[in-house]
């Protein structure tokens, strides 16, 4: 049952809206304005998870994707870019910092030498599996005010929106 004793920021934006133009319907930015609120108070509180492990999001993301990619733990540079959906050049520069944190190891492609593999070292491999759990445990942490069948429910919901506006989970193929 939903909770509307409760008042949020996006609640007193709306109550001044109503009060200078109760001509407009400004329900869309009850949705979009929750969802914009929330993904930013999410992404703090992930980021200063990360950094309490000496990492910061987009280097985790760079960590997760190979680890779950599953033993060797290694993708070509555009696979890897596809699935962290960042530009070839902005991989470039994570990768380079990550080599030099002795998380990624990026050596030539024997068998097709115009491509480039990143690979977890046994560091990196090490850090990943641990900080994933810790990740985990905050997510479960940022959603413990849901029960599972609303989570379910939010789950549902973004899913049909983010279909919605494009987002088919497809990535193109490597090249």
């Amino acid at each position: 049952m939903t909770d509307t004793t409760q008042q949020d920021g996006v609640d007193v934006i709306l109550r001044e809206w109503r009060a200078v133009r109760p001509d407009l319907d400004c329900s869309p930015m009850a949705v979009i304005g929750r969802l914009s609120r929330a993904s930013r108070l999410l992404e703090r509180a992930v980021k200063d998870e990360f950094a309490r492990h000496g990492l910061e999001p987009w280097e985790f993301d760079v960590l997760a994707t190979l680890l779950r990619s599953g033993p060797p733990h290694v993708l070509t540079a555009g696979q890897l870019s596809t699935a962290a959906m960042v530009s070839s050049a902005a991989l470039t520069n994570r990768v380079d910092r990550l080599v030099d944190k002795g998380l990624v190891d990026r050596q030539v492609d024997p068998a097709h030498r115009r491509r480039v593999l990143i690979s977890l070292t046994a560091q990196g491999l090490r850090l990943a599996d641990q900080v994933v759990e810790h990740h985990l445990a905050n997510e479960r942490r940022l959603l413990e005010h849901l029960s599972d069948a609303e989570r379910d429910q939010l789950t549902a919901l973004l899913r049909r929106l983010l279909i919605s506006l494009g987002d088919s989970g497809r990535q193109p193929a490597d090249t």
